[in-house]
């Protein structure tokens, strides 16, 4: 269970619906298992040299089911510079990047 997850939502204009089903997915998963601290979905827009970004969302390995739900790959964990909290508790930032620096 150590394992993240990421997906690729599209480019950022195409990542609002995607993003929006994540979440209510996401909520209904959270809020049954209690809401646990480390379960939660970050975004970052990452471009790579191309001319569009594309959004990229990373599954923390607590939110596993709701990861498989829309077909994301495990992945490495993300470095923390320049994600979003899409869904989850706040507290989930110091949860899964206790060892980064704000």
């Amino acid at each position: 269970m150590n394992n993240w997850y990421s997906v690729s939502l599209g480019d950022g204009i195409m990542a609002a619906t995607p993003s929006a089903e994540i979440e209510e997915r996401f909520q209904r998963t959270f809020n049954a298992a209690g809401k646990p601290t480390a379960m939660a979905v970050f975004i970052r827009s990452e471009s790579e040299g191309r001319l569009h970004c594309e959004v990229i969302a990373y599954f923390s390995p607590a939110a596993v089911d709701v990861a498989t739900t829309f077909d994301a790959q495990p992945c490495p964990k993300p470095v923390r510079a320049g994600l979003s909290l899409l869904a989850g508790d706040e507290h989930a930032w110091s949860v899964l990047f206790h060892e980064s620096a704000l």
